[in-house]
């Protein structure tokens, strides 16, 4: 059988009651969140590591039925603040990717958007969360769309240089990573597996699957309007592409 995984994608967790006018992807309200990480344990979903669904999607280790993985873009101060409890009551892995030029600082990219800047966590947050269990990845130096990086050199000193940049701050590897906004083109996906990433996800919707680039993961939005059963939903029926995936040759992957 085909092993397949859901990755799930989240930004910030916290008390969010309003509608947001857009972005909506960006926000996730707590008791929504809450309502659905019990979801998954109820209807017999199994959390799992990106270690795992790496090891799974390789053919090296059995992925269970029902799989799914959680990821954080960003790393908000909100993570550890609202999210990680909750995941740690469920005994739940996570990945968080942090954006290594701006730890402590804010996210200011969101400005142009007319979002309003948050605050993100810093190195000492950072080493709280990996020792709570979950695992940190790199969400490059400066968060740029990569696709639209006209260097080369500039493309792979974000991504090389946020990996040394982790691994100096948590003294341990960085094995996986996210591409910011989900830009991406061939030289990005390039620049990652130069840089050493075991894994890499983008923000195409669909399930991963073997025949996926372990360095172009789909991934599924969850939006502030997803309920629980709309996560579920999402979980049924929003597993295949509607775009071609990057894929580099099979003896490359």
């Amino acid at each position: 059988m085909n092993p397949r995984v859901h990755i799930l994608m989240y930004h910030r967790v916290g008390h969010f009651p309003d509608r947001m006018p857009s972005h909506r992807g960006q926000y996730c309200h707590l008791p929504r969140f809450k309502a659905q990480m019990a979801m998954l344990r109820h209807l017999g979903y199994r959390v799992v590591s990106l270690d795992e669904v790496v090891a799974g999607l390789r053919g090296e280790a059995a992925l269970p039925d029902r799989a799914v993985a959680l990821t954080f873009d960003d790393a908000y101060v909100d993570f550890l603040e609202h999210a990680a409890p909750v995941l740690a009551g469920h005994g739940y892995p996570a990945c968080v990717y942090a954006v290594a030029g701006m730890l402590g600082g804010r996210s200011d990219w969101v400005a142009p958007e007319g979002l309003a800047p948050a605050p993100l966590m810093d190195a000492a947050q950072l080493r709280e969360v990996q020792a709570m269990g979950f695992t940190v990845g790199s969400h490059t130096m400066t968060h740029p769309r990569l696709a639209r990086v006209e260097s080369v050199a500039s493309i792979t000193r974000e991504l090389v240089d946020s990996k040394r940049v982790l691994e100096d701050t948590l003294g341990q590897p960085v094995d996986h990573f996210c591409y910011p906004y989900g830009s991406h083109d061939l030289r990005a996906v390039e620049a990652a597996a130069e840089a050493g990433y075991r894994s890499a996800t983008t923000c195409l919707r669909a399930a991963a699957t073997a025949r996926d680039d372990l360095l172009t993961l789909p991934r599924k939005a969850v939006h502030q309007g997803t309920t629980a059963f709309g996560l579920f939903w999402k979980l049924l029926a929003r597993n295949q592409y509607k775009s071609t995936p990057i894929r580099r040759s099979p003896q490359l992957a």
